[in-house]
């Protein structure tokens, strides 16, 4: 088993913009085991190769029973929206309601470099596009609406963990459509 520590927010390495993986070699087949045996340990829904301090366009998923990996994601977002609670292993014991897409299709690859694509709503939907997300150095509580986000923030400075100095929040880049500015 490959367990490795998982950063917290606060941690800079979770707000850099990953790298797209370039080589499919033996290096990225151990990535995907230690990101899948942590996530599993965890244990939890999904984690994304810059929670492990890797900044490389990689996470692992388990959502209903469905165990896989997704390389390199490029994502197509249905125009129906979901709002249901999220979590995040890098914020350990805090869960809000975000507001996400319903629907996603996500285009990648495999640890071998073979194209992937996953389709998928609600909660397999919502990992998805939160563990993308950590991809692009956004951490889900930067989606949140003002209200939930200044709950969020103070839920954080009041954590054990949370104690790590002052931690950065920062709008998303991404369409949000006018919600959570």
């Amino acid at each position: 088993m490959s367990v490795k520590p998982i950063r917290l927010f606060g941690d800079p390495v979770l707000r850099m913009t990953a790298q797209p993986v370039t080589t499919f070699d033996l290096e990225l087949r151990t990535l995907v085991k230690d990101l899948t045996d942590t996530m599993l340990e965890a244990p939890g829904a999904g984690l994304a190769a810059p929670q492990l301090g890797v900044s490389l366009r990689v996470f692992t998923y388990n959502v209903e029973g469905e165990l896989g990996h997704l390389i390199n994601p490029e994502l197509t977002l249905s125009d129906e929206r979901q709002d249901g609670p999220e979590g995040c292993l890098s914020l350990p014991g805090l869960t809000y309601d975000c507001e996400r897409a319903y629907g996603v299709v996500a285009r990648g690859f495999n640890m071998y470099g073979d194209p992937v694509t996953i389709d998928g709503t609600q909660r397999l939907a919502r990992c998805i596009q939160h563990e993308t997300d950590h991809l692009d150095g956004i951490i889900f509580v930067d989606r949140l609406d003002a209200e939930r986000r200044k709950a969020a923030m103070k839920a954080i400075r009041e954590a054990d963990w949370g104690a790590q100095g002052t931690p950065q929040v920062r709008i998303s880049p991404h369409d949000t459509f006018g919600r959570a500015l």
